[in-house]
């Protein structure tokens, strides 16, 4: 079965002012989001990609604008299922005020009990994440063969519980794993089990340099956060 390459959105002007996106329209790309939107299609130079799928969101459609231009081949797809989490109310809220909401600490850790007021629960999100890629391996497959490789831009949270339906790990554990903006991961689907092979890579080992203060408080970025300072 195919190879799945999911890129991150590069960082959005929500990421750098502290807001939750979620759906909020005009949430693009900032000036860091389309430089590292700009270096995407070198670091991929090395792949044949087959196809490209994104969100239909501007951060997502945004950040693929350069690799389809170094590609004119290159067909595009757009899915609603890899769009981000509905945070619904909460969406285009400061992450600094709902870190005191008492959802907050479920999201945190008990996900698969969260559920956005006005939108939808994380359990919701991470079926029909998985259930999009299930069925674009399918299609895949069957259009470019077995051995294909395409990419899938999406979102922090929609990555993350991807990779965690890939590793076997129950979603509750999801907030333990971290993508950062415009990062690459990579998973090969057999036909018994999935291999991660990348997971947030970005090239740039400057968030793991240590802070004063750690960033969230030790608790994970809803939407994925902004990446390295």
């Amino acid at each position: 079965m195919p190879t799945l390459i999911l890129v991150r959105h590069g960082r959005s002007t929500a990421n750098t002012e502290g807001l939750l996106a979620g759906w909020t329209p005009g949430v693009a790309l900032d000036e860091r989001g389309a430089a590292q939107a700009a270096a995407l299609p070198a670091r991929l130079a090395g792949l044949p990609l087959a196809t490209a799928v994104t969100s239909p969101l501007q951060r997502c459609r945004e950040t693929l604008e350069p690799l389809l231009a170094a590609r004119p081949e290159l067909s595009l797809h757009t899915d609603e299922r890899i769009g981000e989490c509905r945070y619904g109310d909460w969406s285009g809220r400061k992450l600094a005020e709902l870190k005191d909401e008492p959802l907050m600490e479920v999201v945190q850790q008990h996900p698969t009990a969260a559920a956005f007021p006005g939108g939808e629960s994380m359990r919701e999100m991470a079926t029909r994440a998985a259930e999009a890629v299930r069925e674009w391996n399918a299609r895949v497959e069957r259009e470019h063969g077995a051995d294909a490789v395409y990419v899938m831009c999406s979102h922090g949270d929609i990555i993350k519980s991807l990779v965690a339906d890939a590793l076997g790990l129950h979603l509750d554990l999801f907030q333990r794993i971290s993508v950062e903006p415009c990062s690459v991961t990579a998973i090969r689907y057999t036909r018994l089990r999935p291999f991660l092979l990348r997971l947030g890579d970005t090239g740039d080992f400057a968030s793991l340099a240590p802070r004063t203060e750690p960033e969230n408080g030790g608790d994970a970025p809803v939407g994925g956060g902004a990446g390295a300072p």
